[in-house]
């Protein structure tokens, strides 16, 4: 049991990345308090993940609910030993076709709302915790159309840097997990049909040097070593979970012989 007698924070717990996250701190002991939108998943996810979990009502761009719900997780469960700012939003931006409104939209969840879930986190975070932020190897791809998803994610890797030096006197650890193409609902039309599901999968498969697709597991597992102990001289780095996607782009299928 990695996690036993620790509390978790984990912001967008209630489907994708964050869910399997939480159920896999749940299994390794931890008390877990996760937040989201919906009313209806957070509801399922609570009923999934048991007693030593509470589900809270809270968008990440809402500071003042996020405030609300992060005390409020703390009056049940006691300070928090690990915070994963996982909520985020995709969104298109693509050059001669934004809005500022779609621009700002990504910004605000994706960049704005991590660094004050943080903030708001502060006095309830004990000495020696654990702070993962979502990044994405998005932030450094160059793919068409994204401009503000990857300034927003490279903001994060940023503002971890600069977050793990103010927070280092407290012994609080600030790394990020930054995930390729992950099989979870955020892809929306891609996968909208069994057969768009498999032609998604394939062209990710063929650009991956692994050769496929990552699971919600992958990520999880790492965050839950970037939360555990195991990390505890880990400090201000990015970790790239992408089948090597962004290291050795060359080695994918589509450029071998």
């Amino acid at each position: 049991m990695r996690l036993a007698n620790k509390t978790a924070l984990i912001t967008g717990g209630n489907s994708g990345i964050g869910l399997a996250t939480a159920k896999l701190f749940v299994a390794e002991g931890a008390r877990v308090v996760i937040t989201g939108r919906n009313q209806a998943t957070l509801a399922a996810a609570a009923k999934e993940l048991g007693p030593n979990a509470l589900a809270i009502a809270a968008d990440a761009t809402d500071i003042a609910a996020t405030e609300a719900a992060i005390g409020k997780g703390a009056e049940k469960f006691g300070k928090y030993d690990i915070l994963f700012a996982n909520a985020g939003i995709a969104g298109g931006t693509p050059l001669g076709d934004s809005t500022l409104e779609a621009f700002e939209k990504v910004i605000s969840t994706n960049l704005t709302g991590v660094f004050f879930t943080v903030q708001s986190a502060l006095p309830h975070l004990n000495d020696n915790a654990s702070i993962i932020l979502s990044g994405s190897v998005i932030s450094v791809l160059g793919i068409p159309g994204y401009s503000a998803y990857g300034a927003a994610k490279a903001g994060v890797r940023a503002m971890a840097r600069i977050m793990a030096s103010e927070l280092s006197p407290r012994g609080i650890r600030v790394n990020v997990v930054a995930p390729g193409a992950i099989r979870t609902p955020i892809w929306g039309a891609a996968i909208a049909t069994p057969e768009a599901e498999k032609a998604f999968e394939k062209r990710i498969a063929l650009s991956t040097p692994l050769g496929r697709i990552g699971e919600p597991e992958h990520i999880s597992k790492t965050v839950l070593f970037l939360a555990s102990d195991d990390s505890a001289h880990v400090q201000g780095q990015e970790l790239f979970v992408d089948g090597g996607a962004t290291a050795s782009p060359s080695g994918a299928p589509i450029y071998r012989g």
